[in-house]
């Protein structure tokens, strides 16, 4: 709470000084439903590019575009009112080169209300953050396994694994130097991610990565069980929220075929009862 009792929101300075304290909380939303329940718990809400895998069915990330991106950026903002929102830049928005990156950044914060962008690659994309950060666009990196990759890495693997490591390394100073405000590194093997949370100065937000990374990060939808399509080793479900979904509907349709539902509570008489709405 601030001086006069106001949430204060989290901000990309606040989660840069949270390097080497207390872990940071992140998950990833897209609907404010979603985001007012995460709000109350998280540091960082990310929308993600997920979504299109998650909630619109798609094999990958590549088919989601920036106007679906800042669809659920805009639903998840209006739940929200202390955790940083960051946004995915989809697949194909940035990649050109940093002057195309700034315009869809720059579309994305005045859209959304977001307060970052997060954007994939380590090396080769270090010049476009660098280009971001000068222009007040904060930039939270990507790197190990990313996704919009998933074709040039031949599927979903680990990676950093033998001579790899050294290229994840280089990709994390990169991006540190960068100017990025953290580094979210994906599927990397457990004993690298918890050197390069001890080498570089920005906080590290581990998605399969190492519970020594200064952060944590999972897709909502996943640690529900909601989305169980496929359950990578790294997610651990929480609550099983599917399954008492499917029972929830299963009973609905018996009750409607059996002619129980609706109840004679859940219908309207000639006249409205005391305290019902007309």
């Amino acid at each position: 709470m601030s001086a006069t009792g106001e949430t204060k929101a989290i901000t990309p300075p606040d989660v840069a000084a949270r390097k080497g304290g207390a872990p940071l909380v992140c998950l990833t939303a897209y609907t404010t439903p979603i985001a007012k329940i995460v709000d109350r718990h998280c540091d960082v809400v990310l929308v993600g590019d997920s979504v299109g895998m998650v909630l619109h069915g798609l094999p990958s990330t590549l088919g989601v575009t920036l106007d679906m991106m800042i669809m659920h950026g805009q639903a998840v903002r209006r739940g929200l009112e202390r955790a940083l929102m960051v946004v995915d830049m989809p697949f194909g928005s940035y990649e050109e080169g940093p002057a195309q990156a700034f315009r869809n950044a720059a579309r994305l914060m005045a859209e959304t209300g977001c307060a970052a962008v997060k954007l994939e690659g380590g090396e080769g994309m270090a010049p476009t953050i660098e280009f971001l950060t000068a222009r007040g666009v904060p930039v939270m990196a990507h790197i190990g396994l990313t996704p919009q990759a998933v074709n040039t890495f031949g599927g979903y693997r680990v990676q950093g694994r033998g001579e790899g490591a050294e290229r994840i390394r280089r990709d994390a100073a990169a991006v540190s130097a960068a100017g990025a405000f953290s580094v979210v590194l994906e599927k990397v093997p457990e004993e690298l991610a918890r050197q390069i949370t001890s080498e570089i100065a920005i906080p590290t937000i581990g998605i399969g990565a190492s519970p020594a990374c200064d952060g944590q990060i999972l897709v909502a939808d996943d640690m529900l069980g909601v989305f169980t399509a496929f359950k990578p080793k790294f997610v651990k479900r929480y609550a099983d929220l599917g399954d008492a979904a499917e029972a929830a509907i299963a009973a609905y349709a018996d009750e409607v075929r059996e002619r129980r539902f609706p109840a004679a509570e859940h219908v309207f008489g000639d006249a409205p009862k005391t305290g019902e709405r007309a």
